[in-house]
């Protein structure tokens, strides 16, 4: 269809996790074919209310970025529409008051998201609406990227391979919404809910600072474009200034998916194509998630479904504290509480501390994440968490354990990391810092931090609890081969 040829009198376009007016596949989609497209975003309870704590660095980002969003349509002659309830009623009761014909949106993938689409185009079917849905955060997405077999591809190499000779100049082309937008309706209301009255309170976003909506994604890609080249080389050292901090706004829909991987085509270099490379990982957890939904809950690998773990309470909350006693740990923890990121490294690393040193469970650090990471995304942060936990697929070899003190050597050799977030550290020299509990007494009194007192001794002995590691995952293999000899 054409704007010549509309094919609806009336639409709505619903956003959700794509805030954004530039290159919007659902908006674009929108605009071409209805003669009036109304705009909406509903805060929705059923996310809402599940959130841990009521200062959430998420909704404060998401706040902002609808603001920014609602000003940007105004000038274009629209406007969104907002509402705080549940998204399942709250969107087929805008669209019988709004008389609309059809509901645009871009496609979700995660099981609650899905359960929640079919119900609400449901309801739209119900009162004679359509539902219609587009590819717009991934850019290959469930089936369009199969193995020779036709099978879901669970190893990360050959899928981005195919990737790459799958991908052409068509499958970047920005969606030209500023082309149609006259067809723009102007809403009623303007009203933007506060965050009181979403039932939220401020938090530190704006002043660590993170900076959110089209308008922060377009400030730290120009920033990011500058010094790509290095991208291969600066982004394992958390000091360092090396990666890209648009995963938010990835998350949240504020650059489009084929923005950045368009620019980093142009660009190239082997910066570049590292940086690629990351965001087809990205692609690859999506349809992992499609094709294996069981990962959410249970080891991608049969085998390792019976790996056992230790019930310690008190070692999870000195992990998710950063009081383990292993510095670089520590402080990546205690990064990810202040601030709501961690770098990737120290996810791998943290990750691998907990499951295979502590032998905690990966679900509980998993969910941990879930509840802090301003980038939180379903697909990705279960891929990470099985892949440092051996579970999964494309995971780390079971026997490839992080060491948690000579990562710290390798990526922060100064201690400038650790003494940011670990300021009991801060007196105690490069040589020690990371293995503090090989200071002498003296070295402690110089230093100002006395272990067990300014600073917990480790809380595990790595060398033993890599042993043991071993040979849990070891029995776990062999009790799965069994069950699948006897099945």
């Amino acid at each position: 269809m054409t704007s010549n040829a509309p094919g609806f009198e009336r639409a709505l376009v619903w956003f959700r996790r794509d805030l954004r007016f530039v290159d919007h596949a659902a908006l674009f989609h929108a605009l071409e074919q209805s003669r009036r497209v109304w705009c909406a975003f509903v805060f929705d309870t059923e996310i809402l209310d599940a959130l841990p704590s009521r200062t959430d660095r998420r909704v404060e980002f998401i706040w902002h970025s609808v603001k920014e969003l609602d000003a940007v349509l105004r000038e274009h002659g629209g406007g969104l529409i907002v509402r705080h309830g549940r998204a399942v009623a709250e969107i087929p009761a805008l669209a019988a008051e709004l008389r609309v014909q059809a509901v645009f949106a871009n496609r979700d993938y995660e099981p609650s998201a899905n359960r929640r689409d079919t119900a609400v185009a449901a309801a739209l079917a119900d009162q004679g609406m359509e539902f219609a849905a587009y590819k717009d955060q991934v850019i290959f997405e469930r089936n369009e990227i199969m193995t020779a077999a036709g099978s879901a591809y669970s190893v990360f190499t050959p899928y981005r391979n195919n990737w790459r000779k799958k991908l052409d100049a068509a499958d970047l082309k920005p969606h030209p919404v500023e082309n149609y937008t006259a067809s723009l309706a102007a809403p009623r209301e303007q009203r933007l809910p506060s965050l009181q009255d979403l039932g939220f309170a401020p938090t530190n976003l704006l002043a660590i600072p993170i900076l959110p909506g089209l308008g922060g994604a377009a400030l730290l890609l120009d920033d990011f474009l500058e010094r790509i080249g290095e991208y291969d080389r600066a982004r394992d050292y958390p000091a360092v200034n090396g990666t890209s901090h648009l995963s938010v706004h990835l998350r949240f829909g504020t650059v489009s998916i084929r923005r950045l991987a368009a620019a980093a085509m142009v660009q190239g270099g082997r910066g570049a194509e590292s940086w690629l490379s990351e965001l087809i990982w990205r692609d690859f957890y999506f349809q992992v998630l499609h094709h294996h939904p069981h990962v959410v809950e249970q080891a991608f690998k049969a085998e390792y479904r019976s790996l056992r773990f230790e019930h310690a309470p008190e070692l999870f909350v000195a992990w998710c504290e950063g009081r383990t006693g292993y510095p670089l740990v520590d402080a990546a923890m205690r990064q990810i509480n202040a601030t709501g990121f961690m770098h990737n490294r120290l996810r791998m690393l943290t990750a691998s501390f907990l499951v295979k040193d502590l032998q905690l469970d990966w679900r509980l650090g998993e969910k941990y994440f879930a509840d802090h990471l301003n980038d939180f995304d379903l697909s990705a942060n279960n891929g990470g968490w099985q892949w440092a936990a051996s579970t999964g697929c494309d995971a780390q070899p079971y026997f490839r354990i992080f060491n948690p003190v000579t990562q710290s050597e390798k990526f922060d050799a100064d201690g400038k990391f650790i003494r940011q977030y670990v300021p009991e550290l801060s007196r105690v020299p490069a040589k020690r810092i990371h293995a503090p509990w090989t200071m002498t007494q003296r070295e402690q009194q110089d230093a100002a931090c006395i272990l067990g007192g300014d600073y917990p001794l480790p809380v595990v002995n790595h060398d033993t609890a890599r042993k043991h590691s071993l040979e849990r995952y070891a029995a776990a293999r062999s009790s799965g081969k069994r069950t699948d000899v006897s099945s």
